[in-house]
């Protein structure tokens, strides 16, 4: 793994991490699918749009088309929309935690579906990974946080395993930045749906709000997920998947920073016991 790569994922892991603490004030002022939808229509035109300047096609072929909508549909409709709509009920930093598991669940996947190898101590890791989540949200709900929001934080980290292994073997053939572009507008166009039926645009006009909007559709909506494309396409799927074990301490850590989110020992007990799990499993596949 090159230089280049290390410091992309470094920025993929901080950026993607800090999109939970931001959306957190989102829900919280506005309603979460019809701002998610909205963030997703500005991030996918302007990212089109580069493209084209860029001369960039939209004429793909059928493997990247289908990742297209599988990526629109599982990470952006399913895994966003679930945690936007899970975060009007449970903390930032759990919600960032129960999705730092997705490198142990690609690990999981690849090893009992594709029949991948994976030693016996990348087995051992996939356990005590469980084990650290399992931990954070026992320690949680007996605290009284909403069930219902860890059941949707975790029906989302399933979803963006499927668009993550979803991806495996698929070039983007110098349309990189289309494909961001419009796996983002796919994302809108599912979210709008439920959005128009069950939400009403009622928003609390804050600075804050757009700073945090604004943000969100730069950052974590379109430079994290170009830089993601870019990782997976240089170093593999499971290989870029090593950079969210960063996910858990960077997440607890921007909440608490930004929104004032406690940690209690057994949190931060959990945080380093996934932190280990998906390093274990990612450095068994020798990377």
């Amino acid at each position: 793994m090159d230089i280049r790569a290390i410091l992309a994922g470094l920025a993929f892991a901080l950026i993607w991490s800090s999109a939970f603490t931001s959306a957190r004030v989102i829900v919280a002022e506005a309603p979460p699918l019809l701002s998610l939808s909205l963030r997703f229509l500005i991030s996918g035109l302007i990212g089109v749009g580069l493209a084209r300047l860029l001369g960039q096609t939209w004429r793909l072929n059928r493997a990247q088309w289908q990742t297209i909508f599988i990526f629109g549909l599982c990470q952006n409709a399913l895994y966003l929309g679930l945690n936007f709509v899970a975060m009007q009920t449970i903390e930032a930093s759990l919600a960032s935690i129960i999705a730092s598991t997705m490198p142990l669940l690609v690990g999981l996947v690849g090893w009992v579906w594709f029949k991948e190898k994976l030693p016996i101590v990348g087995v051992w890791g996939l356990i005590v990974g469980v084990i650290g989540a399992a931990l954070i949200m026992g320690v949680r709900i007996q605290g009284g946080t909403d069930f219902f929001g860890i059941i949707l934080c975790i029906v989302g980290v399933l979803s963006i395993t499927v668009a993550t292994l979803s991806m495996r073997g698929v070039s983007s053939g110098g349309n990189l930045l289309m494909i961001v572009g419009l796996q983002m507008l796919v994302g809108a166009i599912i979210l709008a749906f439920p959005g128009v039926v069950f939400e009403e645009w009622e928003v609390v006009w804050t600075p804050k709000l757009l700073l945090a909007f604004s943000y969100t559709v730069l950052m974590p909506g379109l430079l994290a997920t170009f830089i993601w494309f870019w990782l997976v396409g240089r170093i593999g799927a499971v290989r870029a998947a090593t950079f969210h074990f960063l996910n858990p301490f960077f997440g607890v850590l921007i909440a608490a920073i930004f929104l004032g989110e406690s940690l209690g020992i057994w949190d931060a007990v959990g945080v380093i016991v996934i932190m280990a799990g998906i390093f274990v499993v990612q450095t068994s596949r020798n990377i």
